[in-house]
């Protein structure tokens, strides 16, 4: 009678204790959704410059640091369930692929005005595609 009770003493606290800490999907989703919110003040950052007021270091760090968030990402997916997983993964490979798209076409600018207006227009873009891609998360409840 003592073993059983001991036995059940010991599993109710075992499961009590996992109640406590948080599951490998809960900080996957966390992650994503902080890299997610870390994305949109970048790209809401980057479209607020100007072409007077941009400069090529703030565009650079600002690019850095959504490539460091998808990356986060990128390493989080492995643990969100199936369905998340596919939502994550779609929305990346939009916004990477928008990203990649809108500064290819800043390197085929002829002229420093050309350039200009396509650093502009690729910013614009970069916010249209988070909008078409990772506002759509639900990031609710975390």
């Amino acid at each position: 009678m003592r073993r059983a009770t001991a036995l059940l003493l010991v599993g109710l606290s075992a499961l009590a204790l996992g109640a406590c800490g948080t599951s490998k999907q809960d900080k996957a989703r966390a992650q994503v959704c902080d890299a997610r919110a870390d994305i949109k003040k970048q790209v809401d950052t980057l479209k607020g410059l100007t072409v007077t007021t941009a400069t090529a270091d703030d565009i650079s760090a600002g690019l850095k640091a959504i490539g460091k968030d998808l990356t986060t990402i990128s390493d989080a997916q492995g643990d969100l369930s199936d369905q998340r997983r596919k939502d994550v993964q779609q929305a990346s490979q939009t916004f990477a692929g928008e990203v990649q798209g809108a500064l290819s076409d800043i390197g085929n600018s002829a002229s420093i005005a050309d350039a200009r207006q396509r650093v502009q227009a690729a910013l614009q873009q970069l916010a249209t595609s988070y909008g078409q891609s990772f506002e759509r998360l639900d990031c609710s409840g975390t």
